[in-house]
């Protein structure tokens, strides 16, 4: 199991200390682990179903702008140290209809098929300039430049990134004799986006006994954000505080080749609202309160109670005209075990599950697609008058992706 990080005062650090024998109970188990993770997408990130990226922005051009889409994303993972009692393992997670998921979803085993795992990777070309912070100028020592073609040769700077953020997955493969999840290639539907997760869950399997619990918490409210060019050339983003949100982060890729030959790559530009420079882990993941408090202290992660943030002008100019981005509410987790805690003697576990919550949105700084981004007016004369079409030109975005007419 994946440790996560422990925080104790001194004044709980003497309560142990001070505390009866029996205060320190030893446990054994759990024999079951259930990991249910819940999102709620919105903007961008909730176009085309849920898809987000730039599948989201291609159902954006046939289907209206991002301004209402919302929805949701759940996650299942199940890992007991029993194997099954008639392989392969399997189970099912039963909700109620206002789960809107039907009766029940099938967790299973993933499979790994043949020939269906790339062995080549093409070699990245270009240079990524990283950069950090809130604020309409780039802090000192910024960018950090990574040369990719440096990198290939071995030549990696030295404390390029810190491991401050973890990724917190107390269920996987690796640590359980026997692992399912949901979604997998039997079902992979997700939630429409007016379904409740409030109520009672069981999860039954062949590797243990049936886990019950009964949620009091939702899926989080919506992100609402929205980028403003300013005169110094930054741009600000702005979003709705959340509710239940326990703190922030927010990112962008952006720099753009215009793919007029083979020699025409140009930077990537990779920001983080971090205060330093931290650029991964579990950042745009799930994350426990605890992890996120003490993330804060660190200025990592924005608090709750922070709305805006600069994303620095040498950012957005290294960027080009558009920069796709991310902006994430981390959010509370709730936790379940069985049997109860008994007052004395050994705590025999057989099973926990543990529910974390999470709301976040994808940023398409720079670009209207062709007016169509929010419902803005599309681009043309003012007297009505059909303006000559202007000449296409291959689009690329950042890594190389091809965006839709547009974007660039």
């Amino acid at each position: 199991m994946r440790k996560t990080f422990q925080f104790t005062s001194l004044a709980v650090i003497a309560a142990m200390l001070t505390a009866p024998v029996a205060a320190q109970q030893k446990t054994t188990g759990p024999k079951e682990r259930y990991e249910m993770d819940a999102a709620t997408m919105s903007g961008f990130a909730a176009m085309g179903g849920g898809k987000g990226g730039m599948g989201g922005a291609m159902s954006m051009m046939f289907g209206g702008g991002p301004d209402s889409a919302l929805a949701r994303q759940l996650v299942l993972r199940l890992g007991s140290n029993e194997l099954p009692t008639a392989p392969p393992p399997k189970g099912d997670h039963f909700f109620l209809p206002q789960a809107k998921l039907g009766k029940s979803v099938p967790l299973i085993a993933p499979e790994r098929k043949d020939g269906t795992y790339p062995t080549e990777f093409e070699r990245p070309k270009g240079r990524l300039l990283l950069y950090w912070g809130c604020g309409a100028k780039a802090g000192p020592g910024q960018p950090v430049i990574i040369d990719f073609a440096k990198v290939a040769a071995g030549q990696v700077p030295p404390n390029l990134f810190s491991t401050a953020v973890p990724i917190v997955r107390e269920v996987s493969p690796s640590n359980s004799k026997s692992y399912m999840e949901w979604p997998n290639g039997k079902s992979t539907k997700m939630p429409s986006k007016d379904s409740s997760l409030l109520g009672a869950h069981r999860v039954a399997s062949n590797v243990g006994n049936d886990i019950n619990f009964t949620l009091a918490q939702d899926y989080m409210p919506a992100l609402q954000a929205s980028t403003a060019d300013q005169a110094d050339g930054s741009v600000t983003i702005r979003w709705n505080p959340v509710q239940n949100a326990t703190g922030y982060a927010a990112w962008t890729i952006g720099g753009m080749g215009n793919g007029s030959g083979k020699n025409d790559v140009g930077d990537i530009v990779w920001w983080t609202s971090s205060a330093t420079k931290e650029f991964g882990g579990g950042l745009w993941d799930w994350l426990p309160p605890s992890v996120v408090a003490n993330l804060i202290t660190k200025k990592i992660v924005m608090p709750p109670s922070q709305t805006t943030c600069q994303i620095p002008a040498e950012v957005k100019k290294s960027s080009g005209e558009f920069m796709m981005g991310n902006l994430n509410a981390f959010g509370p987790e709730a936790n379940f075990s069985y049997p109860p805690k008994p007052a004395t003697g050994v705590w025999n576990i057989d099973w926990t599950a543990k529910v974390r919550f999470r709301s976040y949105t994808m940023l398409m700084v720079g670009a209207d697609f062709g007016g169509m981004s929010g419902g803005g007016a599309a681009s043309g004369s003012s007297s009505g008058e059909t303006a000559p079409p202007a000449k296409k030109k291959k689009c690329k975005g950042p890594l190389g992706i091809p965006l839709p007419d547009g974007a660039c």
